[in-house]
């Protein structure tokens, strides 16, 4: 098996067992997730990898061929690890400030809010975001011209790796619980959760309040790595998972207008998916509920 395959395999098994292990625990019998949830789910972990991506990666490559020929290729025999530190500040980092600006700026929240709208964790929220949120996400442009400059081969090893972490940091296998229950194991945690999303972290992200004194709503975005949000101030570390998850609006529209606004909207006036309006209703009105 090539390397391009098994970059393709690895995460997928990663997130099989990771479902797996979450069914056997009783997850996806839980009766908060619904038909609903389910639906906007595979339909966002179908799409993003087989639709979105590829597109994106097409209409780069097409406007690269067109315009910038000279440049294909151009780094390929730099090291490989400025290969890693572009993908990590080209798509890691531009993708932790489009996550930031999506929870500041009431427009594209909600493109973001259907990734918010379940009330407990689990594997298979990772992907959930509108399609347009993928469509327009900095990050996956970026990918696609490093790759045509001659960064592909990193790429098949930077990707899997990205997919892993924040799968792992979704899952409610909470497996860094391992690493806080020993304290022998205590300064390797410091070092971990400092570097790459973790569960702790990450739900702490999804949380529904601050006032419980563990969820960072308006803080924890890093994807692949945490440290940025050491970096910039928005980082809470408790070691702590939170009870309860979601936003203060919780009225779940149908799969269709969460995953295809603004082209559709709902028809109900009490919707933040009502229009495109940034009006007052907004949960992106955030900080009196979250903080």
């Amino acid at each position: 098996m090539d390397e391009q395959s098994l970059s393709k395999l690895i995460p997928l098994v990663v997130l099989l067992v990771l479902g797996i292990v979450e069914s056997i625990g009783g997850l996806y019998f839980d009766d908060r997730r619904s038909k609903n949830d389910f639906t906007i789910e595979i339909l966002s972990l179908v799409t993003l990898p087989t639709l979105i991506q590829p597109a994106i990666f097409l209409v780069v490559l097409w406007i690269m061929d067109s315009n910038f020929s000279a440049f294909e290729d151009f780094f390929i025999n730099t090291s490989i690890w400025w290969h890693f530190l572009a993908f990590l500040i080209f798509d890691d980092l531009s993708q932790y400030w489009w996550h930031r600006l999506s929870h500041q700026h009431k427009k594209l929240w909600k493109l973001h809010r259907p990734h918010h709208m379940v009330e407990d964790m689990g594997v298979l929220v990772t992907y959930r975001n509108a399609i347009l949120y993928y469509a327009l996400m900095p990050g996956i442009w970026f990918l696609a011209v490093l790759v045509y400059l001659g960064m592909g081969y990193a790429f098949l090893f930077y990707i899997p790796i990205k997919l892993i972490v924040i799968l792992l940091a979704h899952s409610e296998t909470k497996w860094d619980r391992f690493l806080y229950r020993y304290k022998l194991l205590h300064p390797f945690a410091w070092i971990i959760e400092r570097t790459i999303s973790t569960p702790s972290t990450h739900f702490a992200h999804h949380g529904l309040t601050a006032e419980d004194g563990i969820s960072n709503p308006n803080g924890n975005y890093g994807n692949l790595l945490f440290l940025w949000d050491i970096i910039f101030g928005t980082a809470k570390i408790t070691r702590k998972y939170p009870n309860k998850f979601g936003t203060w609006n919780q009225l779940k529209e149908p799969w269709y207008v969460q995953l295809f606004f603004p082209l559709i909207k709902s028809n109900d006036p009490k919707s933040e998916l009502h229009s495109m309006k940034t009006d007052h209703s907004s949960s992106l009105d955030h900080k009196k509920h979250t903080q």
